[in-house]
């Protein structure tokens, strides 16, 4: 009781009937929970923020203060930690963080599933591992060695920790995750990329399809100065201008000057010098550490491809009280080599560059924790019946359980992540301090493009944007999707908001605003970007972005993970390493033995199979997903003007699916499959999939929502 009549109906506050509104309001304040601190129970359905301070100590608390602001996360209300009353208590593994008693998996992907295999790797490959580690030289010698994980596994000691776990998890989950066996044998399956090539993942063509194509191509900008210039504080680090000259590009230019290769929007850049320089004195302190700040500059041919021109990688060194780079460039070389050698370790070092940021900025700051606050905001404000509420909560699901077992088990400290990739434990401070030029207004994609140069406004096209490197897959699909999300929206907004009048008045709303805004993101609360909220273009494009961030963009950088990055030599997440020097006991082995120096420089033997088996649980689409332009229910409203513009949505992705496909098969796209014969399939939709049949790693399909 206390219900409206259905919750498929709609209304605005304005039109709800007058004998429903006091439960409405009711329903509203118990979902606040303002008067309840917690720690909340199982069963309660409080839905409050709070600041990052539960990952651990000797961790920056992150959200509320201008050194380390953040989106807000769920508050659980546990305890204080009893030695540092500003951190939160921690749970055992085996606990179950709170979420609020709606969020939880209530489909067949269970909470259970999901946690288990998590913990698994935790509790029970990790300390396995460690243990073969110990008892083997520790590292792999050869790409051969790295192959046999996936062709033959590799036999685990079946420690206590192993035993115990293999009494208490699903039956299931033993067969598709932990060693079974009296061998204790882990295989893993063949990643994508080496599918169909074991050697294509090395070409300079792959290298560089994969900024385009690849599980990170959302960080690629159109190069408009030359030489690049750093945007890094002089006062505290010098002059950090590139030191890629003419001489080390202009014969890979197709006869072109530098000049007219900017002019004619010929060169990118793939730039992470500033973004990790600050950090690098403090990061290769770490043990096993030697990273390099890189620039990568590419140019784009007459037929579309992309090709390195150069790599530049430099270290931080002190000087007259500056940190300074010191910087040092190399060209391509062919194969065969050991200066050919030397080149595959420099693109290794920009792999890895890559590969930290995908993880901690493109993948968990961009969508994982952005989204949470609007969650949140959502659950408090507007009730089931408003249509807002309706059209963005399936973009939510699973959104607040998988944070909460990332904050658990994950980005924690000590935690995979740290235990993986490079920034260790200052991954999430670094996180933080990106987040301080986060943007709301510019995650949307045709925004992104036109920021990082990689489009031009064109208003005579039905995306408003022109592309510049026009076989861009990532950008020529997701146009597409952004393109049916926004039509969505529109259509569906005007049902309910004839005029900009009716939103202003629409009091659930304005709140739902201001809170996501001022709370949720409070950190950033004061910045002039954030839209007023006064129009219905205003709501719409926000309503759009959210959608976009939720599905697609998350689609884009995590369901490629294993298929690209399961082959750590691929996409390295360490270098241990300096790039080995003529003359040095390092060159000399490089000449002796390349694989094995290359092997021993990129990501160790513990550290990629940790990675590698959670790269698998989280690039895993589970049986009964829902994706873009699907419903949990037909009955997700009573509107039958809602359901036609919901179907006229799903029919619109049907049809992009068709044209990613016959894009994948025309042979002047040659960035749509490359060398590795990999399609680029990550934003092909998947909504006529209605059977799970794209269930496991298909590198396939647009989840409504961050569920993993």
């Amino acid at each position: 009781m206390g219900r409206p009549r259905s919750l498929h109906e709609t209304y605005l506050p304005s039109q709800m009937p007058a004998a429903l509104k006091p439960y409405r309001d009711d329903e509203l304040r118990n979902l606040r929970g303002d008067d309840r601190q917690g720690p909340y129970q199982e069963h309660d359905r409080v839905y409050r923020y709070d600041v990052y301070n539960d990952l651990g100590e000797g961790r920056p608390v992150l959200g509320g203060s201008a050194e380390h602001p953040y989106p807000r996360r769920g508050r659980t209300g546990r305890k204080p930690n009893a030695s540092d009353p500003s951190l939160e208590s921690r749970l055992s593994l085996l606990e179950q963080i709170y979420v609020p008693r709606d969020e939880k998996f209530g489909h067949l992907k269970t909470s259970d599933f999901l946690g288990y295999s998590i913990k698994a790797i935790t509790q029970g490959i990790l300390p396995a591992v460690r243990t073969y580690v110990d008892t083997t030289p520790g590292e792999f010698d050869s790409f051969q060695d790295i192959m046999n994980l996936y062709e033959g596994g590799i036999k685990l000691p079946m420690v206590p920790a192993l035993e115990e776990l293999r009494k208490q998890f699903p039956l299931q989950l033993i067969k598709d995750l932990l060693p079974v066996g009296g061998d204790s044998l882990l295989k893993l399956p063949v990643p994508h990329i080496i599918q169909a090539d074991q050697q294509a993942w090395r070409t300079d063509e792959e290298f560089a399809r994969e900024v385009l194509a690849g599980v990170n191509p959302v960080m690629i900008t159109r190069l408009t100065e030359f030489p690049p210039k750093s945007s890094l504080d002089p006062s505290k680090f010098g002059d950090h201008t590139s030191t890629i000259t003419a001489a080390h590009i202009q014969k890979n230019l197709e006869g072109l000057t530098v000049q007219q290769a900017l002019e004619s929007n010929r060169l990118y850049i793939l730039d992470h010098h500033d973004r990790f320089m600050p950090f690098l004195i403090e990061v290769n302190n770490l043990p096993g550490n030697f990273i390099y700040a890189t620039r990568t500059l590419f140019f784009l041919r007459g037929d579309g491809r992309l090709t390195p021109l150069a790599i530049e990688l430099s270290e931080p060194v002190i000087q007259g009280g500056l940190t300074i780079a010191k910087s040092k460039v190399y060209t391509p070389v062919p194969s065969g080599s050991v200066e050919g050698w030397v080149w595959e370790f420099a693109k290794a070092y920009v792999a890895v560059n890559d590969s930290g940021w995908h993880q901690l900025v493109s993948h968990w700051l961009n969508t994982h924790a952005v989204m949470e606050p609007f969650v949140i905001s959502t659950n408090r404000h507007l009730s089931v019946t408003h249509p807002v509420h309706k059209l963005l909560s399936p973009h939510y699901r699973d959104t607040m359980t998988i944070n909460a077992l990332a904050r658990q088990t994950l980005i924690n400290a000590g935690g995979i992540f740290e235990m993986t990739v490079f920034p260790g434990k200052f991954a999430l401070g670094m996180s933080s301090v990106v987040y301080k030029d986060w943007k709301f207004t510019e995650q949307g994609l045709p925004d992104d493009l036109i920021k990082r140069g990689m489009a031009v406004e064109d208003l005579s096209s039905p995306y408003k944007v022109r592309l510049l490197v026009s076989d861009y897959p990532y950008a020529a699909d997701g146009l597409a999707i952004w393109h049916a999300i926004e039509q969505y929206v529109g259509e569906y907004l005007a049902i309910y908001y004839p005029d900009d009048g009716v939103l202003r008045g629409d009091t659930e709303l304005q709140a739902w605003w201001k809170e996501a805004r001022e709370v949720g993101h409070g950190d950033l609360k004061d910045a002039p970007w954030w839209p007023r909220m006064q129009g219905v273009g205003e709501l719409a494009k926000a309503c759009t972005t959210i959608i976009w961030i939720g599905s697609a963009l998350h689609a884009a950088v995590n369901f490629g993970q294993y298929p690209y990055a399961g082959f750590l030599p691929n996409r390295p997440t360490v270098s241990r390493r300096r790039m080995p020097e003529p003359g040095t006991d390092a060159y000399a082995e490089l000449e002796r033995d390349p694989e094995r120096a290359f092997i021993h420089t990129i990501t160790s033997q513990i550290q990629t199979i940790i990675g590698i088996s959670l790269l698998e649980v989280l690039s895993k689409h589970s049986s009964d997903e829902l994706y873009l332009g699907q419903r949990d229910t037909p009955e997700w409203t009573s509107d039958p003007k809602a359901l036609e513009v919901f179907k006229r949505f799903s029919e619109r992705l049907v049809e992009i699916e068709s044209k990613v496909v016959g894009m994948n098969h025309d042979p002047q796209l040659l960035n749509r499959n490359g060398p590795a014969k990999l399609p680029y399939m990550l934003l092909y939709p998947n909504t006529s999939d209605h059977k799970g049949a794209a269930a496991g790693l298909t590198a396939k399909g647009i989840p409504n929502s961050i569920s993993i």
